[in-house]
């Protein structure tokens, strides 16, 4: 798939300024630059977070009520449950806030509702859970805010609700006893993009304030929010750079029993960085909850036994590798559906559904089929008498708003701008097929439909160092907000040296050389297409990671390419 290759501006006055500032090259002034950092004292919090400066968690609207309540609950010890969804953010969310409780109470339980006869978010079962079994408060994370009707059943038999979500609310809000969720219109949190872990840990951070607890004893739960925040795609940049910072060190250092069952030593890097947390935990976890049930990876994530361990991270393997083939399968499935379609090259969104498709996976899906057709998607699939599916958007286009505009043929729906989920009648699949088509339409452009990659800075091949890879390392953790700086260099050369590799050829191992710069080793990932023409000699483009590469006791930089354009 062609993609338009980007150069971010910068101001080069302001760059050149902090250079001189930082003693440091002029390229990395640029880098800061373009990160919003220009200034001494930004720099200073950007490659050093402290965590000191974490905000005040009584800022965030109710969080007085929230505490007031759960120390109320404790005093009297009260049955609490706490309540989560089966993804990432959900699982770490529940085994952080179960078992610091835990230390508090032994009046504590957690709920983590079945994907398939429950759905998203808080349940009329979970509800009837608490209701049955005595619960008098319930803590909802990573869910909750649309939980209007639930919530308000709930409270009309004594049970109480402290909500801690992160998602866009209604126009009601929950009759909660307290509702947590900085994107509130009302709630003044200065920091807006937490995660539901991260919203969770906020309130068990105003709970440590108010009963005078350690806050080593918090902090060591930062691993846990660090990986929901890694999984959820959510920006690491303010408050959630310094919790990501915290946790990654948290994990280095001292890590979690169960998260080294699923994390086997023989691979183990040198240090576990955000990729890691995103491409090898985060599947792992998620497959529990797609797959068998989400309370798997909250027993896992809270266990302590390394033997137990050992035979829950087997199980949720085994999950995984079932997860793999399924989301392979059915991927080939809707790219022939979308292919059969005689209006697929007109339309500006995908639909597709299937009633035999596994619920567990749509959402990867989706994912899929934008890396082939880059559009608004939606992947859906029959659960019991209803469709449900999962959305999924290209960049910088609002899929939630999408949605509310096909709002009267759903059921129910939630998310945010780049992901959402859905329930409608099967019958209606039709009209929300079209409707979800004109709102796409009516507000997507042209330059939406075309993926575009962003380039931070064009450098000549003498440019690149260890003295410059170190550096870039140093403004990790990458992610959202904050991404791995991607470089490009034109006109380049394969050596004659250059080969396909893996199973069908679908990668490209490069020997390349810039004039009289290089050579320089380069691995490009499913650009495999690329060979002939790179082998007879045509000069390219390449945009890339700087990245180190250990081989028999040597150290090299080697490129990591993201995309490749001839001259």
């Amino acid at each position: 798939m062609q993609k338009n290759w980007t150069l971010k501006s910068y101001n080069k006055k302001v760059a050149k300024a902090i250079a001189n500032e930082l003693n440091i090259p002029e390229v990395l002034g640029v880098l800061l630059v373009q990160r919003g950092i220009e200034s001494f004292d930004q720099a200073k919090l950007f490659f050093r977070p402290s965590i000191d400066k974490l905000h005040d968690p009584f800022l965030m609207k109710d969080m007085r009520k929230a505490v007031d309540r759960l120390v109320l609950a404790l005093e009297k010890k009260e049955k609490i449950l706490v309540f989560g969804d089966y993804d990432v953010d959900g699982t770490c969310s529940v085994a952080m806030v179960y078992q610091f409780l835990s230390q508090l109470s032994d009046q504590i339980e957690y709920y983590i509702p079945d994907r398939y006869t429950e759905g998203y978010g808080l349940s009329d079962k979970g509800v009837d859970y608490a209701i049955d079994q005595g619960f008098s408060l319930v803590i909802t994370l990573d869910c909750g805010i649309k939980s209007v009707e639930k919530i308000k059943r709930a409270s009309e038999s004594n049970v109480d609700f402290i909500v801690c979500d992160h998602h866009i609310p209604s126009e009601e809000i929950p009759p909660a006893i307290a509702v947590l969720d900085p994107k509130q219109s009302d709630c003044n949190y200065p920091y807006k993009e937490l995660c539901g872990c991260g919203v969770g840990f906020k309130l068990l951070q105003a709970l440590s304030e108010v009963l005078s607890l350690e806050k080593e004893n918090l902090y060591s739960y930062l691993d846990l929010v660090s990986l929901a925040i890694a999984a959820d795609i959510v920006p690491i940049t303010g408050e959630n750079r310094i919790l990501c910072y915290y946790g990654l060190n948290e994990i280095n250092s001292n890590i979690r029993t169960g998260i080294k069952a699923l994390l086997p030593i023989t691979d183990k890097p040198k240090s576990y960085i955000i990729s890691d947390l995103v491409f090898t935990l985060a599947p792992r976890i998620n497959a529990a909850g797609r797959i068998r049930s989400g309370k798997y990876a909250v027993k896992l994530l809270v266990e302590k036994d390394p033997s137990l361990a050992e035979i829950v991270s087997k199980q949720i393997e085994e999950d995984n590798t079932f997860r793999r083939e399924l989301d392979k399968e059915i991927t080939r499935e809707a790219l022939i559906q979308i292919q059969e379609n005689d209006r697929t090259s007109e339309l500006k969104s995908t639909v597709v559904y299937s009633e035999n498709w596994h619920k567990g996976v749509v959402g990867i899906v989706a994912s899929r089929i934008i890396e082939q057709y880059y559009k608004p998607t939606v992947v859906l699939t029959r659960s019991g008498d209803t469709a449900t599916g999962s959305a999924r958007s290209v960049s910088g286009f609002d899929l939630y708003k999408a949605l509310e505009e096909c709002e009267e043929h759903l059921l129910q729906f939630g998310g945010h701008m780049h992901a959402a989920g859905m329930t409608m009648e099967i019958e209606k699949i039709g009209a929300f097929t079209e409707g979800f088509e004109n709102a796409v339409k009516n507000a997507i452009t042209a330059a939406q439909l075309i993926p575009e990659i962003e380039i931070d800075l064009e450098l000549e091949f003498n440019e690149l160092n260890f003295k410059l890879y170190r550096i870039i390392q140093q403004m990790a953790p990458f992610g959202p907000g904050n991404p791995e700086p991607l470089l490009s260099s034109k006109n380049v050369y394969d050596t004659g040296y250059s080969r396909c590799v893996g199973k069908e050829g679908e990668h490209l191992k490069l020997h390349i050389r810039q004039d009289s710069s290089g050579p320089i080793d380069a691995i490009a990932f499913n650009l495999g297409s690329y060979y002939e023409k790179i082998k007879n000699g045509a000069p390219f483009n390449i945009a890339y990671y700087l990245q180190e590469n250990q081989w028999n006791g040597k150290t090299k930089l080697q490129l990591m390419v993201k995309d490749i354009q001839f001259s």
